[in-house]
């Protein structure tokens, strides 16, 4: 049933990324599809937030969440289970739709987010996705 699966981790977070990961793992070796692990870094170059980071930093900032991704996946992600990395950069909700039709995902897994009174029942970037693909999403919440 499902070929692509894409599952977005928040590696600032990612001791509460594990059922997420989980999850996607046991769809993958279901339904014998690839996982694509992917991580998102913000953009800061062009906002005002920008001018008090070092020059380099941002690519400095993809090197470390590349790394930091194959150390989560490393962990996480059985080797018998076909899977890559993505480090996008960027707008995560963004990040997220662009990777899901560059890889032609038929799932997106993704963590519900952290709860706050502004985000009740979803976190921004999660509902922003749900709202703007044209692929599934499963949303995972943390029970714990």
């Amino acid at each position: 049933m499902y070929k692509n699966i894409l599952v977005s981790v928040d590696l600032g977070d990612a001791e509460n990324e594990t059922r997420t990961i989980g999850t996607a793992v046991d769809y993958a070796r279901l339904f014998g599809a690839t996982l694509h692990v992917m991580t998102v870094v913000p953009d800061y170059g062009l906002s005002i937030v920008g001018g008090f980071f070092p020059k380099g930093h941002e690519q400095e900032a993809i090197d470390h969440a590349n790394k930091a991704l194959h150390e989560f996946t490393g962990k996480h992600v059985p080797a018998e289970v076909k899977h890559r990395h993505i480090v996008g950069h960027g707008s995560i909700y963004r990040q997220i739709l662009h990777y899901a039709g560059v890889v032609k995902a038929d799932l997106i897994v993704l963590a519900a987010g952290r709860e706050g009174p502004e985000d009740y029942l979803i976190g921004p970037n999660a509902a922003r996705v749900v709202r703007h693909s044209k692929t599934s999403v499963l949303v995972v919440r943390d029970n714990g």
